[in-house]
């Protein structure tokens, strides 16, 4: 089919917004991504991200097929099934997950690193970088003119806000859409996997994912990325791109993450080294089971540092046009059900299905852009209140209800037909 000549901007080149200019290129439009950081390996986040079946399809249909098989060829072994364990390692409750036939339809685990060298390739003369995008103004004849800090601007025809939480585009697009501070705060860190380390821990924290639950008012995650005998393709990705223990992207790792009410944390804490993190956190599951305590304890101090958890506030729908946003542009989550970057992944697919749609002769882009944002905001509000639940239970400050859901946990795993029916 024969499609207008429109150009799209994307600001920001994170992973929606990647994954999208990877696949209008593949559909054969005319794109540009405009990213702040001045070279890929700027702004390098080094922990691993979980890719559900959302994000897998996304990604399986926007990449060109060489590149679905890179990010195949270099995805670890984050394990299929999540326990629920007490602060003693006590099981509550295992939800088992069979692989899927279709990758595209599974689970994986990825280095964020890895996934950004997947998502860049082949896009040489389609990023832009060094371009912080400032503001925008309307022209006379429908297009959109973009400014940037280093004095240059540009011209779309449709502009795609993906430029994260803080998200600039929004701010001016949609100044009523909040995003607000959740009051909570994790600290975060890499346990290395050896053949030597592993022998330290109990066996499901090396098989899966897993959500420990004390008794309240704290909360800990845990998440193999396991490569196993994997190396860097030829290509180069898979590789690592800077020194330091937190950019490692090779080695074998158990990503661990505390989390707790700001106020239980030391008031210095925002200017605490990674061994200062970890000497805080250590503190405060000393009560725990010491496998837990061996993970913050033998994690290198460069691996560990802190996020605090914000979230967007949904908002009611707006009027469709030629600007519109993904990702945590507009439905910034907490991370606690780990879906932040699939629901992005999952805008990214919907709305290149959109645009490649409404710029077909004939098409019309704006009713286009109205379907995809209308479908949007109902699926990713619902992630974000998901989220926000997710992260109140996570830290849990109920004693009462803390216990509810653990004995609620042990009733389903005893009970199949119910474990079945709740976490289907």
């Amino acid at each position: 089919m024969t499609t207008q000549t429109k150009h799209i901007a994307i600001i920001g080149g994170g992973v929606g917004g990647l994954c999208l200019a990877q696949g209008l290129r593949k559909a054969g439009l005319d794109v540009t991504v405009y990213e702040r950081d001045r070279t890929p390996s700027d702004r390098l986040q080094g922990y691993r991200v979980h890719i559900d079946p959302h994000g897998a399809r996304a990604l399986h249909d926007c990449l060109p097929a060489p590149l679905w098989q890179a990010f195949l060829d270099t995805t670890g072994r984050g394990g299929q099934d999540f326990g629920f364990l007490t602060e003693r390692l006590r099981t509550l409750a295992l939800l088992e997950t069979p692989a899927a036939a279709d990758p595209a339809d599974d689970h994986h685990s990825v280095s964020r690193i890895t996934l950004r060298q997947v998502l860049l390739s082949g896009l040489d003369d389609v990023v832009r970088f060094g371009k912080t995008y400032e503001r925008y103004e309307r022209l006379p004849d429908g297009r959109v003119r973009l400014f940037f800090a280093d004095g240059t601007d540009a011209t779309a025809d449709i502009v795609v806000a993906a430029d994260g939480g803080n998200s600039r585009v929004r701010r001016q697009y949609l100044p009523h859409a909040e995003r607000v501070d959740t009051g909570i705060t994790t600290v975060a860190g890499k346990f290395p996997l050896t053949a030597e380390t592993r022998k330290l821990l109990t066996p499901r924290l090396v098989e899966g994912p897993n959500n420990v639950i004390p008794p309240q008012g704290m909360g800990f995650f845990t998440a193999p990325h396991d490569l196993g005998a994997a190396t860097a393709r030829d290509d180069g990705i898979g590789g690592t791109e800077q020194e330091g223990a937190l950019m490692d992207n090779a080695g074998s790792y158990i990503l661990w993450a505390f989390g707790a009410t700001s106020g239980r944390f030391p008031s210095n804490l925002s200017g605490m080294t990674g061994e200062q993190l970890k000497a805080t956190v250590a503190g405060m599951i000393a009560s725990w089971h010491p496998d837990l305590r061996r993970l913050v304890d033998l994690s290198h101090p460069d691996t560990v540092t802190l996020l605090p958890i914000r979230t967007s506030i949904p908002i009611e729908p707006w009027p469709a046009g030629t600007i519109t946003l993904l990702g945590d542009a507009i439905h910034s989550m907490t991370p606690m059900r780990g879906i932040g970057a699939n629901t992005a992944l999952r805008d990214a697919r919907l709305l290149c299905a959109a645009l490649t749609a409404g710029l077909t002769i004939g098409g019309d882009p704006v009713a286009a852009i109205a379907r995809y944002e209308a479908e949007m905001r109902e699926y990713g509000f619902a992630a974000v209140r998901d989220s926000l639940r997710s992260a109140e239970q996570f830290i849990g400050d109920n004693r009462a209800a803390r216990a509810g859901f653990k004995t609620f946990l042990r009733v389903v795993q005893h009970v199949p037909a119910l474990k079945a029916k709740v976490f289907s």
